[in-house]
Order: structure tokens, then C-alpha cells, then sequence
């Protein structure tokens, strides 16, 4: 068990040796699209590449997550073929967003030895999944066409 500045120290270089090997800029929180996100998540089980939707407002959650979903044959079979959708997702804090993720298994942050295999996980996930919003960033972003 590492104590809590140990922890962040793993942490900290993680995410430098992270910038080290793929020094780019990802889209993550600049979708321009208010409370719609992408993240990288790891721990000490799983590494994630997530798309958060989590506006404050129910109805507007709710059209951004059926816009994409309305896109998911497309995702799954050309982008990410390991997708899951959540439409309810519940965070820690009890908050419900909706979360399209894929994610990889047996990684883990305090393993340095899985770190290359993270990074590129990473890596190609986020390509996909910029690629795929590009595409489509006209259809989910306007509000007033429907699913």
C-alpha cells in the first residue's frame, strides 16, 4: 500500500510519461458542447476512455445521449467495436450522468510495466473516439434536430 504522497508522486509520472510518449493535444473537455466530455480514467484494475454527458439539465442529457446512441451501429462496427453505452450512469457522489466508454483489463497505474500497454490503449481508443465525434459533431451538437 503506498501512502497518499506516494500515490500521487505514481500518479504524476504516469501522466508525464504518458505526455512524454504520445505529445498531443486531445479534444477531451473542448467537444464545445457544455457538460459533454471526454476523459482518461485509470486505476489499479482497468485503464478507460470515457464520454461523459452530464449536463445539469435532465432533458438535454437525455438528447445527447440518444444522439449518439442513434449513432451506435456506427461506433461499434466502425470506430469502437468494444463500446458500452450507460445511459444512467451512477458516479460515487450519487450524481447520474450517461457514459459511452471502452475500456481494457489487467492494467493497472501502480504497475509501471503496463504502463506502455495503457498508454497505448489510450492512445488508439481516443483517436477512434475524436474521429467518430468529428464526424458527427454537427448532428450531436445541434439540439433542435432529433434522434
Amino acid at each position: 500500500m503506498y501512502s497518499k504522497k506516494e500515490a500521487l508522486e505514481i500518479k504524476k509520472d504516469f501522466w508525464t510519461a504518458f505526455a512524454a510518449v504520445y505529445p498531443r493535444k486531445w479534444l477531451l473537455y473542448d467537444t464545445k458542447i457544455k457538460d459533454v466530455t471526454f476523459k482518461f480514467y485509470v486505476d489499479n484494475k482497468k485503464a478507460q476512455v470515457l464520454l461523459d454527458i452530464e449536463p445539469k439539465e435532465e432533458e438535454k442529457r437525455k438528447i445527447y445521449y440518444e444522439k449518439i446512441e442513434s449513432l451506435k451501429s456506427i461506433l461499434l462496427e466502425e470506430y469502437l467495436p468494444e463500446a458500452i453505452f450507460e445511459r444512467n450512469f451512477y458516479l460515487e457522489n450519487g450524481k447520474i450522468i450517461s457514459r459511452i466508454w471502452v475500456e481494457k483489463l489487467g492494467v493497472s497505474l501502480n504497475n509501471k510495466n503496463t504502463w506502455g500497454e495503457i498508454f497505448k490503449f489510450f492512445s488508439d481508443e481516443m483517436a477512434q473516439f475524436e474521429l467518430f465525434f468529428y464526424e458527427y459533431e454537427e448532428y450531436i451538437k445541434d439540439l433542435e434536430t432529433n434522434t
